[in-house]
This record gives C-alpha cells, sequence and structure tokens, in this order.
C-alpha cells in the first residue's frame, strides 16, 4: 500500500509504486510526462519496469507526487536488483498464458514480456536481461536473429527457445542458447530449464 509518506509495502516495485502514486493523485501519464517534460511513453516504461528514470526524475517525481524520495530510491534500487527475464513472442495468447507461468516458477525475477522483437533489444539495452524466453518464428525477424542481437548486447544472457516445432532445435543449438522448450509453457519445463543454465542466475528462484 502506498500513501503520500511513501512505500510501506518494501515488495513493491518501482513502478508499482509510481503507478499507485500516480493514480492517487488522480492524473493520467500524458499528465504527468507534461509536468516533467518527458514522453509519455518514457512514463509508461517506468511504471512497466522497462527502465527507471534518473535520480534527478526521482527527485521531482518524489516532490510532485508526495512520496518519500527514500521510498522511491530503496524501490528504483531494488527493482534493478531483480534478475530481468524476457518473454518474446509475436502471439499475444502466449504472452498472455506464458508470464504468469515464469512469475510463478520466478517471483524473484522481474518479467517482461514483448510482441516485437525491437521492443525487446530497445529493453535489453537499457537493462542487464538475464534471461530471455524466445520464440523461433517471429516473422521478419526470428528468434535466432534474436538471440545473436541480445548476445552482442550481453553475452552472458541465458537464451531458451520456444517453438512448437521440434525440428528447429538443431538450428536454435548453433546460437549459444542455453536451452530448448516446446510450446506451450508450462511450470515443470521453466524449472528443468533453470537447472541447465549456461550462466547460473541468482534469485531467479
Amino acid at each position: 500500500m502506498i500513501g503520500t509518506k511513501g512505500v510501506d509495502n518494501m515488495d513493491i516495485s518501482f513502478g508499482e509504486s509510481l503507478r499507485q502514486l500516480r493514480i492517487e493523485k488522480g492524473i493520467s501519464q500524458q499528465q504527468l510526462a507534461d509536468i516533467l517534460f518527458v514522453s509519455r511513453s518514457s512514463v509508461a516504461s517506468w511504471e512497466t519496469g522497462r527502465r527507471l528514470p534518473d535520480l534527478e526524475t526521482i527527485s521531482r517525481l518524489s516532490e510532485f507526487l508526495g512520496a518519500d524520495v527514500g521510498s522511491l530510491l530503496r524501490a528504483a534500487e531494488k527493482n534493478a536488483q531483480r534478475p530481468k527475464v524476457l518473454l518474446v513472442d509475436d502471439e499475444k495468447l502466449i504472452l498472455s498464458g506464458g508470464l504468469p507461468v515464469l512469475e510463478e516458477v520466478m517471483p524473484g525475477a522481474d518479467i517482461n514480456g514483448f510482441n516485437k522483437p525491437s521492443e525487446a533489444l530497445e529493453y535489453a539495452r537499457s537493462n542487464k536481461v538475464a534471461l530471455a524466453f524466445l520464440d523461433i518464428e517471429m516473422g521478419k525477424v526470428s528468434g535466432l536473429e534474436l538471440c545473436r542481437a541480445l548476445l552482442e548486447i550481453n553475452p552472458v544472457t541465458n537464451v531458451i527457445f520456444l517453438t512448437a516445432y521440434m525440428e528447429y532445435s538443431f538450428d536454435a543449438w548453433s546460437t549459444g542458447a542455453s536451452g530448448f522448450m516446446l510450446k506451450p509453457i508450462s511450470p515443470d519445463a521453466v524449472r528443468r530449464q533453470l537447472e541447465l543454465l549456461r550462466y547460473p542466475v541468482r534469485g531467479l528462484e
């Protein structure tokens, strides 16, 4: 629960804190963006956890929203320390069904879903991604290409490919991926893959 004095529940993320404080204030994302002289997409990115504002902006947010700056900074620090996990699939049904499974298995991770590879790459450039679940077939940009791009950004990102077709597994292994899963995503399958990560990550359990 968030009040005007700060974040009372220390388990809450920075994005959740900001969203609740904004709603308490009765303003939209666009109105907050106008006050801070940033884009609405920036505010949306902060609230979804895709990005964090800089220290000066956090200070301005605390002043305008009536929140304790220390509480917001602690929430931001905690959010930054959580392992970053991506699920990228151009089928929204897979995202909506897969994200709750990943959240169940990895409650200590910061999990984000994308249906556009370009958005996943933008996120990866601003955040150190520990683990990425990638669909192999995604239109113009395949999961194999996305894997290579993610590993260029961060060579120790663990990549697990998702597909409905077993024959793709041979191509997947050649990219430096950690694992391969058949759809649909299941908790047991995810747990098995976490035991086989090429680069073990603390905090995913």
